[in-house]
């Protein structure tokens, strides 16, 4: 199938992807994310995302809510480290409903003062329920070590850090005291910095006529078709460039933070970050993050410290690939008695990598299963389709499966051994442990 893309005047980007259903999935996807703060600003960019549902010139937020939920849709957001994301799935008969509704919410939004100080309270809830999700927060916590130490320089326009990567090191959620100081002016003055056409990709995927897209979203900002490219195959949508890239932040030398945290179970991440020679790292990551500790439940990492010796119920690797950086990490959680074996199994696993190449047989069979998972993954249509949007705000291209397998194959067992002795070694490893 084909994916076909428009351009407005403002500079709104439009991608759209025609299949057959009833249902279709849209939504804004804005570079607008925790990255994006400034100074004082932590925790601001979720807090907009809340915010704009609290109304505009001409909705009431008892009307947002009800705009879509009265016809048996859904709306729905969320803010990332690089993006905020508003989404809609919608019966076809009802998607210009849904278009009208997104583009008021996300332009139009006049943030009440009188919503603010209620929303606040709904926010710090928020995060206090996420510190009790040790799991969870220690996500965030490692990130704010990893990134948090790198040395900050100047500020661009949008709020991107040049020259570090400490911006990536904002919680998403902010904390308590700054939520509560977030007033109108600042809402106002950090979408009106960041929700800018120009910024933004509006996506749509189900059975309507790309065309209607067009005219309905001429009521944003500034909006006529600039130009139009239709008939864009993923097949020749595929190549990434990402920006230069620094140094390492915390992890570039080993080290070990303890926190007491009084949990049941003590909760362990390691990992470190990639920021030079991205590309040559990325697909050997990919599918080395997998054989580790991907969602399988034969990952290496489940096997040694689950299946064989019982002693945890999650462990997992994950690798994040932010516009700049890539992130590994590996996370587990145990009886506090088992923190250190576990982390000599870990470590052992990763030694095994480093030690000699894989076999051509076990890396045909790595690759097999992880074009599997992938193949499996865009069945679900909705994540199917934000994935689609943030593909093309970030890169600007389109999402390409069969290039993506081309390069999954063309990854050597040498690769993923010169990736463990290079990157992945222990002296490039944080580790944060929660006890």
């Amino acid at each position: 199938m084909s994916i076909s893309t428009y351009t407005l005047s403002n500079g709104l980007r439009v991608i759209a992807r025609r299949v057959d259903s009833d249902i279709v999935y849209c939504g804004y996807s804005i570079k607008a994310g925790a990255r994006n703060e400034q100074k004082g600003e932590e925790g601001l960019a979720h807090f907009c995302e809340h915010m704009t549902f609290k109304g505009t010139e001409t909705l009431s937020p008892l009307k947002i809510i009800n705009a879509l939920d009265s016809v048996g849709g859904e709306l729905n957001a969320y803010t990332a480290k690089e993006e905020t994301c508003y989404y809609a799935a919608i019966m076809k008969q009802h998607f210009r409903k849904a278009v009208n509704l997104l583009t008021d919410i996300v332009f139009n939004s006049i943030y009440p003062q009188t919503e603010i100080e209620k929303e606040c309270e709904v926010v710090c809830d928020e995060i206090e329920s996420y510190r009790d999700s040790p799991a969870e927060l220690i996500y965030d916590d490692f990130e704010n070590e990893m990134f948090g130490s790198a040395v900050d320089a100047n500020t661009s326009a949008d709020g991107m850090m040049f020259g570090s990567r400490a911006s990536l090191g904002h919680n998403v959620l902010g904390d308590k005291d700054t939520v509560r100081s977030f007033t109108t002016a600042d809402c106002q003055r950090f979408t009106s910095r960041l929700y800018t056409p120009d910024r933004a990709v509006f996506y749509v995927l189900g059975d309507v006529d790309v065309e209607k897209v067009i005219p309905l979203l001429e009521k944003t900002p500034g909006s006529s078709l600039l130009q139009v490219d239709t008939s864009l195959h993923e097949s020749n949508q595929c190549h990434i460039k990402l920006p230069p890239s620094g140094g390492l932040g915390r992890g570039s030398s080993n080290s070990l933070i303890t926190k007491s945290m009084d949990t049941h179970q003590a909760h362990v991440m390691m990992g470190t970050v990639i920021t030079d020679r991205i590309e040559d790292w990325r697909m050997p990551l990919y599918l080395a993050n997998n054989i580790l500790g991907g969602p399988s439940m034969n990952s290496r990492l489940n096997i040694s410290l689950r299946e064989k010796r019982g002693l945890v119920y999650t462990v997992e690797s994950l690798m994040t690939s932010y516009t700049d950086t890539l992130l590994w990490t590996t996370y587990f959680g145990c009886d506090h008695h088992d923190v250190r074996r576990c982390m000599r199994l870990v470590n052992s696993e990763l030694q095994r990598l480093r030690r000699a190449p894989l076999s051509l047989s076990r890396l045909n069979a790595a690759k097999q299963q992880i074009k599997g998972q992938i193949t499996l993954a865009a069945q679900n249509s909705e994540n199917y389709a934000i994935d689609m949007a943030k593909q093309y705000l970030h890169y600007n291209k389109v999402k390409d499966y069969e290039r993506l397998f081309r390069k999954i194959d063309s990854v050597t067992p040498e690769q993923i051994c010169a990736l463990m002795n290079e990157v992945l070694t222990e002296d490039h490893l944080l580790t944060l442990i929660y006890k």
